[in-house]
């Protein structure tokens, strides 16, 4: 599935009623035929078997939309720093225990961690067996097999239209790319119809309500959105949780789809900045008390063993419904998503691998380990 949402379908309309039908009108009663005796008869001429029907032919697999490929072109030239030291593992002549060390060091490298790369050695040796392969070059095919099994779970659609409107919390430490990846998800919330509204909930950032409203002036003169305007609730030095009240409120009263709480960037290790963060949540609660429905964590790719560091801190605090994870272009750690698979399996929504508004895309399992790989 390529949307990187789906709303709640609407629940089907009943069928109509079958209209009334004349009563058949009243015939004399039928008699019960006569059983006539039984008779020889001649035995039945041998039937000819009629011809079995041609197999179906399977329908082949759709190509990706130009757009997706446009994207997966992207995926697969930002992973090659993750993906190149892997694999070159697989140029060697022969399946041996020096290809299985020389691989557990590249994963090791690409902060795949100990746990999944394990899991993964052991698996890969497994598929190996089972389908007798004895070229290097096809074992790269089978560890991105996987890779891609491995990562499934965190697969998920983001599901809008399920609450009106749909509160979106996004945390993150500074220079994450929080900020930027609020104004990429906006443009995307906008391609399939939905009305956002920002709350620039980080005040303690000098700046940081002119960084979202200068992302929120792209995403508005983005062909998606067609001049729709991207409203930002805002207070110069207020409270972040008041900010953050105030936008929830004003989603509900305009009818918006989305409101997308922009909170201030800190360090796990920052307790009072992190108790903040727990604040925002129980006030946002008071606006609506089913808000809010996500709380998403955008972490930075290059920071490789640490991103899985926060994705627990954070966690623990929030109580995360899903990842964004940005600037895989630009790092070598890209297989901190398999730690993160094995150890604290949060979904991942959408990856990163550009400044662009179009850089942000959904997180697809297959696609990611065939792209590190490549």
């Amino acid at each position: 599935m390529f949307s990187f949402f789906r709303r709640k379908a609407a629940a089907p309309a009943p069928a109509p009623a079958p209209a009334p039908q004349p009563a058949p009108a009243p015939s004399a009663p039928a008699l019960a035929p006569e059983v006539p005796a039984p008779a020889a008869s001649p035995s039945p001429a041998p039937q000819t078997p009629a011809p079995a029907a041609p197999a179906p032919t399977p329908a082949p697999t759709p190509a990706p939309a130009p757009a997706r490929q446009g994207w997966l072109d992207r995926l697969k030239s930002g992973l090659r720093k993750t993906g190149a030291s892997i694999a070159t593992v697989f140029t060697g002549a022969q399946i041996d225990d020096t290809l299985y060390e020389e691989l557990e060091t590249a994963l090791l490298m690409a902060d795949t961690g100990v746990k999944a790369t394990e899991h993964l050695l052991a698996d890969l040796k497994k598929r190996v067996k089972n389908a007798k392969v004895t070229d290097p070059a096809a074992v790269k095919s089978l560890l991105a097999d996987a890779i891609a099994e491995l990562l499934t779970p965190l697969q998920k659609p983001l599901v809008i239209g399920e609450h009106q409107p749909t509160v979106i919390m996004v945390a993150g430490v500074n220079g994450a790319g929080k900020t930027t990846s609020i104004g990429k998800l906006t443009r995307h919330l906008a391609n399939e119809g939905a009305s956002v509204l920002l709350a620039a909930a980080d005040t303690f950032r000098a700046a940081a309500r002119e960084q979202l409203a200068a992302w929120a002036d792209r995403a508005e003169a983005s062909p998606e959105l067609a001049g729709q305007a991207v409203e930002i609730v805002t207070q110069q030095g207020g409270d972040p949780a008041a900010v953050s009240f105030d936008a929830v409120t004003a989603g509900k009263a305009r009818g918006k789809d989305v409101v997308l709480v922009d909170t201030a960037g800190r360090l796990p290790t920052q307790l009072h900045l992190m108790e903040e963060l727990r604040k925002i949540k129980r006030v946002v609660q008071k606006a609506d008390a089913t808000a809010p429905h996500e709380v998403l964590l955008v972490i930075d790719g290059n920071t490789g063993q640490n991103a899985l560091a926060q994705v627990r801190a954070f966690d623990d605090t929030l109580q995360l419904t899903g990842l964004i994870i940005t600037k895989l272009d630009g790092t070598a750690k890209g297989g901190v998503i398999c730690a993160i698979a094995m150890e604290r399996p949060v979904p991942v929504y959408f990856i990163g691998v550009g400044e662009k508004l179009e850089d942000l895309e959904t997180f697809d399992a297959r696609e990611f380990a065939q792209a590190l790989l490549a």
